[in-house]
């Protein structure tokens, strides 16, 4: 016995810090009082999801591996990342709401006078590991501690590319506080951020910062971080409102019809952050495509247009068999075609919902062509040099 309890604490020993801490005593009760936790896991909403790629792996190896499938998911050239300074951020927002994406799904919202870091990545890799894993494909836009002051940082759920050992290790020292999904405060307590600063919520539960009302809404995906996946952190999507404005974060999640309700029920929104990347037909129930992203927008907003899509969870980390200016892409187009305003900022750069939004189709100078197999014509505002972009059938 004396010797498999060595090998246990050498085990132990071993375990990346990144891991985090599994959720124990009251921590542990409370997830398995909630009404979303049966058969000793977190539940989704809309009945079964497939979270590992279906079909053959062999297949999926293939399509993920081959080398001219490889090129297409990186850029051509150095992603044009907005400098932002602190100058930029320590001016008041004039319309009273400010976002900034940093790239990937890590946003700073300034919404009527408070600010929310959301998802905040400032790692190298979205990984365990510092020597291995999906990389930075830009630098992160400014250094974390030129942002300021943050009265809140929001998770959506503890997977590497949404909750960063090295960023919250470096938040912790601050006086911030965290608003984080059922079960995911062990993680960052274990990291050293203090019970005292952390707004653990179920779905459905809200908590005050402020003059805002930060609510946790349900959202269909997963969560894990060790070598197994118990399913004991809970994922979500994220509905903020102040005395002004209303904004939503999706998280990572499928298309599911709970956003008709969300809407109804907090909605509609200035600005959505909507997940729009790393989705692909192997793991068809927890990521959106652009296309669905933009009917999951429109849901949200009661079934018009309104407000401002931003597209997340792109153009950072290399994490799907897609192209990787495809979301963008494909975003730009779908809100062309529903007549819904989208926002599509280089990584860092500020901007207003209600004002000038940025526009312009920034990845184009570095994309390979990225293919519209839904359409044989060309488009007319095709940018020069890509007058192949609209090839029916090119993926």
């Amino acid at each position: 016995m004396t010797g498999l309890r060595s090998l246990s604490s050498g085990l132990r020993a071993l375990r990346p810090a990144a891991f985090g801490a599994d959720p124990g005593g009251e921590r542990l009760a409370r997830i398995q009082g909630s009404p979303h936790f049966k058969d000793g896991v977190f539940q989704n909403p809309g009945g079964t999801t497939r979270m590992r790629p279906s079909g053959s792996m062999l297949e999926f190896a293939k399509t993920y591996f081959e080398k001219e499938q490889r090129a297409r998911r990186a850029p051509r050239g150095t992603i044009p990342v907005y400098p932002t300074t602190v100058a930029d951020l320590g001016r008041p927002a004039a319309t009273g709401l400010r976002v900034t994406w940093m790239g990937h799904s890590s946003v700073l919202a300034e919404i009527d006078g408070h600010r929310v870091l959301f998802d905040p990545v400032w790692g190298e890799r979205c990984s365990p590991f510092p020597f291995a894993g999906p990389k930075r494909l830009h630098p992160a836009p400014l250094p974390l501690a030129a942002l300021g002051p943050v009265d809140v940082v929001v998770i959506s759920h503890d997977h590497y590319d949404h909750l960063d050992l090295p960023t919250i290790k470096a938040l912790a020292g601050t006086d911030t506080l965290f608003a984080v999904p059922l079960g995911v405060g062990a993680h960052l307590e274990q990291w050293g951020v203090s019970a005292d600063r952390l707004r653990e919520l179920d779905w459905h539960e809200e908590t005050k910062v402020g003059g805002l009302t930060l609510t946790a809404t349900p959202a269909r995906h997963f969560c894990g971080r060790g070598l197994r996946n118990t399913q004991h952190t809970l994922w979500a999507s994220w509905a903020v409102a102040g005395e002004e404005h209303r904004i939503y974060h999706s998280g990572d999640t499928g298309y599911f019809d709970g956003f008709k309700d969300i809407g109804a029920d907090h909605g509609p929104f200035d600005v959505t952050m909507i997940q729009i990347g790393a989705y692909s037909e192997f793991w068809p129930d927890i990521h959106m495509t652009p296309q669905e992203g933009m009917r999951a927008h429109l849901d949200l907003q009661g079934g018009q247009p309104h407000g401002v899509l931003l597209p997340i969870h792109w153009g950072t980390f290399n994490l799907a068999p897609h192209a990787w200016a495809e979301p963008g892409e494909w975003t730009k187009d779908a809100g062309d075609e529903a007549g819904q305003a989208v926002a599509l900022p280089r990584p860092g750069e500020p901007f207003e919902p209600s004002g000038k939004l940025p526009a312009d189709p920034w990845w184009r100078t570095v994309s390979a062509p990225i293919g519209r197999p839904w359409r044989g014509e060309k488009r007319p505002e095709t940018a020069p040099g890509q007058g192949d972009l609209d090839l029916a059938g090119e993926v």
